[in-house]
């Protein structure tokens, strides 16, 4: 294996994981945690 291969393959894990982060970030279940977190910065102590 020579280093373009390897450089190929870690390119290629490295979308994946991105993929996979895009993908658990705009899953639906999800979207209630995000819309409790949204709101933090405006509720009072």
């Amino acid at each position: 294996m020579d280093i373009n291969t390897l450089r190929t393959l870690v390119t290629l894990a490295s979308f994946a994981v991105f993929v996979g982060i895009i993908g658990w970030t705009y899953s639906p279940k999800r979207s209630e945690d995000f819309s409790q977190a949204e709101r933090l910065p405006f509720e009072q102590d």
